[in-house]
């Protein structure tokens, strides 16, 4: 049955709590059956969409390498930050490049039919939970299927212990269900 995975956080803070929960759940994955890609995006730079630069030089090389990697698998765990109760710049920007038409392929084509898990940690008291619906919404209208199960962690710097493990059980069970769920969607619709 085809589970690969590929996980990232929509941030590209060193010490972001949203890396450290995607790293936690990519281990949940494991677990669960699932084959997982970690990547981080600070490791794929890439300059902000824009129609006339993708007009002149063509689509950056970090995007096709991303796009590439989105092909390669059925399934994305996303940590996705809150930025003024919405999505992070980051995130949006490489959902906008991924997104642009490829030559011999489908429209949308690195996210259709993918199944997708999201997760979210904050400093602030609903966890990102108010930027997950906008997360939920664009994946949604790109041909996205989102598990209904979603995991907010609030408070997130008292949250997690020194090994990035959470200190809270039901958060930790919440982050179970998301990965577990995202495994077996992932493998009945690609198995």
């Amino acid at each position: 049955m085809s589970s690969k995975i590929l996980a990232f956080a929509g941030s590209a803070r060193k010490d972001s709590f949203n890396k450290q929960l995607v790293r936690l759940a990519a281990a949940k994955i494991e677990a669960h059956g699932g084959e997982v890609t970690l990547i981080d995006l600070a490791d794929y730079p890439q300059p902000i969409y824009d129609g006339d630069l993708e007009g002149e030089q063509g689509i950056p090389e970090h995007a096709r390498h991303l796009y590439q990697l989105m092909n390669d698998h059925a399934g994305l765990l996303l940590a996705c930050p809150e930025y003024n109760s919405s999505i992070t710049p980051l995130l949006k920007n490489t959902i906008d490049w991924l997104s642009r038409p490829r030559e011999g392929d489908k429209p949308l084509q690195a996210f259709q039919g993918k199944v997708a898990g999201l997760l979210a940690a904050s400093p602030g008291k609903l966890g990102g939970l108010r930027g997950l619906v906008h997360v939920r919404s664009i994946l949604g209208n790109i041909g996205v299927v989102v598990v209904p199960q979603q995991a907010a962690i609030p408070v997130a710097h008292e949250k997690f212990d020194e090994a990035g493990q959470l200190q809270d059980e039901s958060l930790d069970k919440a982050v179970d269900g998301v990965c577990r769920s995202l495994v077996e969607m992932t493998q009945r619709l690609h198995g």
